[in-house]
């Protein structure tokens, strides 16, 4: 049944603004605000609400947000790896962990229902509205996604090649062109039966793997299939030392040109991580002129700085890349999915890159969770509290101790209480947080099935390690076990 659902007298409210003209002028703060919605659709934004309503919270000592939006995810696979990868990466391979530990560390197929309801619970408690899930396809995935309530962007991946080391300093590629094209169909069925999913808030996009692991005709035919549909297509490049190197050896250009001279660098294309441009300081490739390139083509990029950190490795800067106008969104690429943890991190390496402590501001990032990456969806109808748009918001706890002195709320949520604060969650007009829990995952049990399937995981890597390591070599614990 139709329901009208207000938060009255909102201390504050994040909600956005047109200019005179009626022109975007973006995110303001609106203070003793109400918002109402209805159908799952936002009804008002502002003071003075006069209709009526079915049910009334009480938004005094709240902060009324827009939900995120996480346009990089591998909830499948990523809460897998949590106590084994954080400090590894190759010093041969480009300090990269891609290579030479992720087929080794890889959690089971059969752990994807739990370990992807894991990461949505972490995705949700944190404030994310929207996600991409750019996992392997799987049966029953668009109902199990839809089953935890938050609006999904599936995006099955395939690939022509995997790739493997069997010395720890070099790669090799196993090719097999049809195996990537039978991916890709199973694909389209998979973002065909999100688009009919009746709760109208799944769909697809378009997922060749990896640049150095598709055909250029398979990255072509992607490219194509999300133009005629009118959805985007995704792809890592730029990710890796190796890949640069992989990329020039084969074809005498960089990633992105490559992608521009097969035609895909345009706007239906969203880039995942876009690092290594030929200015990087870790490359040598003065001909090229790869972020003019990007600037010019309309292409989109996923900023997912906490997984390569890790490694030590950083984007060139991400002010730089707003500034310019790029469109870029963020993703929790690894584990934990926790959205606000990552637009911290974003903030920190932004800084630390550039040298300057204006990149990288809480705006710039705010926008990018938000609005930048609904534009990476090619949506206006999320990222924003606006008449007219979806109710997916969050609701914030400005009396929670850390969110103390509220002088600038979002800045204490971001730099202080992180997602402590967040106290209720709603996607489309439903509930799924509630009180800083989420209601619609069994947690509990998603995280003793993803323990289990570690468990057998790491009882045969040997096996999968080029050099028959055991866990314990590959992964030392942080300090020994005690001899007693």
């Amino acid at each position: 049944m139709s329901k009208t659902t207000l938060i009255k007298n909102a201390s504050w409210v994040i909600g956005w603004e047109k200019d005179k003209n009626g022109k975007d002028a973006g995110h303001r703060f609106f203070r003793n605000a109400d918002v109402a919605f209805k159908d799952g659709t936002l009804i008002h934004v502002g003071p003075g609400y006069s209709g009526t309503a079915d049910e009334t919270i009480d938004g005094s000592r709240m902060m009324v947000m827009p939900g995120f939006i996480s346009i990089h995810n591998h909830p499948t696979s990523e809460p897998g790896n949590k106590g084994l990868n954080e400090e590894l990466g190759s010093p041969k391979l480009g300090q990269s962990g891609l290579y030479e530990y992720m087929p080794v560390f890889r959690i089971m197929p059969e752990a994807a229902p739990y370990t992807s309801r894991y990461a949505i619970h972490e995705m949700l408690k944190s404030g994310v509205t929207t996600y991409a899930d750019l996992s392997g396809a799987r049966e029953n995935w668009v109902n199990e996604v839809a089953d935890t309530g938050i609006r999904g962007v599936l995006c099955p991946m395939y690939r022509s090649a995997a790739w493997s080391t069997k010395n720890g300093h070099s790669v090799v590629y196993d090719w097999d062109p049809e195996a990537g094209e039978r991916g890709m169909e199973r694909a389209i069925e998979i973002v065909e039966e999100a688009d009919r999913h009746p709760s109208g808030r799944m769909s697809g996009m378009m997922g060749p793997s990896q640049i150095d692991t598709c055909t250029p005709e398979l990255i072509q035919a992607s490219h194509a299939e999300a133009k005629k549909r009118g959805i985007k297509m995704q792809i890592h490049a730029a990710q890796s030392v190796v890949e640069f190197n992989e990329m020039t050896q084969r074809h005498g250009l960089t990633p992105l040109e490559w992608l521009d001279s097969i035609g895909v660098l345009d706007e239906s294309t969203i880039i995942g991580h876009c690092i290594f441009l030929n200015d990087h300081p870790w490359l040598h490739w003065p001909q090229a002129d790869d972020f003019n390139l990007l600037v010019k083509s309309g292409t989109s990029v996923a900023h997912c700085p906490t997984v390569f950190w890790r490694r030590g490795i950083a984007m060139n800067n991400v002010g730089r890349y707003v500034k310019a106008g790029i469109p870029l969104g963020l993703g929790t690429d690894t584990f934990p999915h926790n959205f606000i943890h990552e637009m911290e991190v974003a903030m920190i390496v932004g800084r630390i890159m550039s040298g300057d402590f204006t990149n990288a501001s809480t705006e710039e990032i705010f926008d990018a969770g938000t609005i930048g990456a609904a534009k990476t969806l090619g949506r206006t109808d999320i990222g924003r509290l606006e008449v007219g748009c979806k109710a997916d918001m969050v609701l914030v706890d400005l009396d929670h101790a850390y969110m103390q002195p509220v002088r600038d709320p979002l800045r204490s949520l971001l730099y202080s209480a992180g997602d402590r604060a967040v106290k209720h969650v709603y996607v489309d007009g439903t509930q799924v947080v509630r009180d800083g829990e989420v209601i619609t995952i069994d947690v509990a049990e998603a995280a003793a099935k993803m323990t289990e399937y570690q468990q057998v995981t790491m009882s045969s890597v040997r096996q999968r390690d080029w050099a028959q390591r055991p866990v314990e070599e590959l992964s030392p614990l942080s300090y020994p076990e005690a001899a007693n």
